[in-house]
């Protein structure tokens, strides 16, 4: 069995071990299965337990032991489908050069690709600075047990590589936009709908409202988006509803249109004065932006790549976060969208192309000894 053979069947092995962020037995088995990889190579292994009912997550510890600034590797091991996906919706099966999985592309993939190149340059010993590898268990929902872990480890590391998936055929990510979650509350008053439907306050008139102005701060020239993803309100058909709740997702390009949407969100009033109306949240994570230094990491990256007879491109700023917001936020170069190539992350046809692994694996060997 060749080493392509090996890599693609611990990937589907991987990928049938489902791990949604909120089943933790799931996402525990897969920091068993990294534990157990990690034995193979001079590698040290520390477990931190998870809390709030999440799963753990596991730091690697490499190359030389010498208190001075590391490279830090982000992975996140959960993943947005329920259990059961891979076995009614999204089996695991390889089509050509697709290998068709939960979580295959977003991010098992680009996970095990750069675990066999860490344990690579552990072996051989050529890492310049120490390596730290991050496996946490919560960035689908936002990462809010692993953050202060992430910025911990950000903060003493000199290079951030985020294995996050390729982009359109295999381009890294120099910047993200920052995103912001927001709970909105709404209470009216409650009335019947047929006689006493003036003594009524409607919630769910009022967050109709509401939901206007907010979707009315899109402003596609500035790249901000706002969307109101989810609703529920109501008692019965003939009420006048009591109360209603919707959320908000923000998406920004920079730390002060963050801060201004945000507040403008949260300082949200009511248009019918008998109405209460209680905005909650924030910014989830901070703006990735592209700094010099992200530059010129990405630039030591194309000429690894090109060393390596590869091609490296970077995507314009992507809509969506990561774990790379926290690092790049802090100040320090962050280098993502290093994972495996493919397509359809969330979805029931997601799948990671089998041909990207080898040379994917063989950049991030690279940069882990060079950088």
């Amino acid at each position: 069995m060749t080493a392509d053979d090996i890599i693609l069947d611990k990937l589907s092995a991987w990928a049938r071990q489902e791990s949604p962020t909120h089943a933790p037995d799931g996402v525990n088995r897969m920091m068993d299965l990294v534990a157990t990889e990690a034995r193979e190579a001079p590698i040290a292994v520390e477990r931190i337990p998870g809390q709030g009912g999440l799963g753990d997550c596991l730091i690697l510890r490499a190359g030389p032991e010498r208190d001075e600034p590391s490279v830090l590797v982000l992975s996140h091991l959960d993943t947005v489908h329920p259990l059961g996906t891979v076995e009614r919706d999204l089996p695991v099966r390889l089509a050509g050069d697709r290998l068709y999985g939960p979580g295959v592309y977003d991010m098992k993939g680009g996970a095990l690709l750069a675990l066999e190149a860490y344990k690579d340059v552990a072996r051989q010993g050529q890492a310049r600075r120490p390596l730290v590898f991050l496996f946490t268990s919560d960035e689908e929902i936002g990462s809010p047990m692993t953050r202060p872990i992430i910025e911990a480890l950000g903060r003493k590391a000199a290079y951030v590589l985020v294995t996050e998936p390729a982009r359109d055929g295999g381009k890294v990510v120099t910047a993200r936009k920052g995103v912001g979650r927001f709970e909105v509350e709404v209470e009216g008053r409650p009335a019947h709908s047929g006689s006493r439907h003036q003594d009524g306050r409607s919630a769910i008139r009022e967050a109709a409202r509401q939901i206007l102005r907010i979707e009315n701060m899109t402003d596609y020239l500035r790249g901000v988006t706002t969307t109101v993803g989810l609703i529920s309100g109501g008692t019965a058909a003939n009420v006048v509803p009591q109360h209603c709740r919707f959320s908000v997702d923000l998406r920004v390009t920079n730390a002060a249109d963050g801060e201004a949407y945000a507040a403008a969100i949260l300082g949200l009033t009511p248009h019918d004065p008998d109405v209460r109306v209680r905005v909650t949240g924030g910014m989830n994570r901070p703006p990735y932006e592209k700094t010099e230094a992200v530059a010129r990491l990405f630039e030591h990256a194309k000429k690894v790549a090109a060393e390596l007879g590869q091609s490296l491109a970077e995507t314009p700023m992507t809509g969506g976060g990561s774990d790379g917001n926290f690092t790049a936020a802090l100040g320090v170069p962050t280098l993502d969208g290093l994972g495996i190539d493919g397509d359809g992350a969330h979805t029931l046809e997601e799948y990671g192309l089998v041909s990207s692994i080898a040379p994917r694996r063989e950049l991030m060997a690279r940069l882990l000894a060079t950088l």
